[in-house]
């Protein structure tokens, strides 16, 4: 058994997996555990394959394409002439040479974005026009070194270009909504034409090739009054939903994982996005504890359940799958055990996950399921 020996020693997983096989969904088949839907999890280039190249790129898209992912993620906020381009957040400064460039100098400017005072370059005072002049950057450098040779070759994407793309390729996309109250504030929603670029491109609810993502619950209620199109409903381990905070809903991330949340998510979503602490948590060392029902939880309620983030390197990794000389000054830099965190996962019955590296996630998914359970 390939990840047997550290699993056991790190969580005891052997006696979590027997839990949820009694508990009778999802059943693990004579090639090991299945999905929801009777699958193989799904791979998903988070950001693209944001491990490798500057992330939010067609470069990035394309190469995760290439890896093997299954989906894209493109990230979305708004220009200011109400275009969707596709970056992690509308402050463009780590992503993009903006602050280099002296004719946008004074677009620097402090903005409460999901209430927290924010200062920078936006999305929203460029026209695409204006914002397809700048270039992408690596926006963790220190980190991912080797990206950074990439900085200044990429132009931002429109979300028009992803579809493109992915629907050239035959791979599935996955847009999130990034502050959608915010972008609802300033009269640039990003339901709208996000519904309006998919009907467009003829995805239909059935065809597997798109889910809509949000952290925001009452973005994703509105947007099923919208469209058919599948729904994920992100929960992170800690805080709140903005739009929870704007309406004074005492209600946290926490709630929305009890058996009383999930059956709520379940009236307008088709499953839920949950930060990979929330299935594995860790202690207070970094370590791994024991996995929580949560997957077996969500899926009698039938939502599937993808995890996020998985990435390569020993910083984001758990104390029990890093590897290397903790004094080495790369260390935290440098690749760990990543195939054993996706095993784990894989063999928690996961339904997808979010990976920076799909490459790696393809080859752990192929050893996991391949070869009759027996790695």
């Amino acid at each position: 058994m390939r990840y047997g020996t550290k699993l056991l020693a790190a969580i005891g997983v052997v006696a979590a997996l027997v839990f949820a096989t009694q508990s009778g969904t999802p059943a693990e088949s004579a090639d090991g555990p299945r999905a929801l839907a009777g699958k193989q999890p799904i791979v998903i280039g988070h950001r693209g394959a944001s491990g490798y190249r500057p992330e939010h790129t067609l470069a990035a898209y394309r190469l995760a394409i290439d890896m093997g992912a299954d989906f894209i993620e493109p990230d979305l906020v708004s220009t200011k002439d109400g275009v969707l381009v596709a970056r992690h957040e509308n402050k463009i400064a780590t992503t993009t040479d903006v602050a280099t460039r002296p004719e946008f100098a004074a677009r620097r400017t402090t903005k409460q974005i999901d209430g927290f005072p924010i200062t920078g370059w936006f999305t929203e005072d460029f026209t695409l026009a204006e914002l397809r002049t700048l270039r992408a950057n690596e926006r963790i450098p220190e980190v991912r070194p080797d990206n950074a040779a990439f900085d200044g070759l990429y132009q931002v994407p429109t979300l028009q270009e992803v579809i493109e793309l992915a629907q050239r390729e035959g791979v599935g996309i996955y847009p999130e909504t990034k502050h959608p109250t915010y972008f609802d504030s300033i009269g640039l929603s990003l339901e709208e034409p996000l519904v309006t670029a998919l009907q467009r491109a003829g995805y239909k609810p059935n065809d597997g090739k798109v889910f809509i993502q949000s952290f925001e619950v009452a973005n994703l209620r509105d947007l099923a009054m919208k469209t058919k199109l599948p729904l994920v409903q992100l929960i992170n381990a800690g805080g709140k939903p903005y739009d929870f905070v704007v309406a004074n809903d005492p209600r946290t991330y926490a709630d929305l994982v009890t058996d009383a949340g999930l059956a709520e998510i379940a009236k307008y979503a088709a499953g839920i996005g949950a930060n990979k602490n929330l299935i594995v948590p860790r202690d207070a060392s970094n370590r791994l504890l024991a996995p929580t029902t949560l997957i077996d939880r969500a899926h009698r309620k039938r939502l599937i359940v993808h995890g996020w983030t998985f990435r390569n390197e020993n910083t984001f990794l758990p104390a029990d799958f890093r590897q290397g000389n903790p004094a080495s000054a790369t260390y935290l830099r440098a690749t760990g055990d990543a195939p054993g965190e996706y095993g784990l996962f894989y063999e928690l019955g996961i339904d997808g996950l979010f990976s920076d590296n799909p490459d790696t996630a393809v080859a752990a998914r192929l050893e996991t399921f391949e070869k009759g359970g027996k790695r």
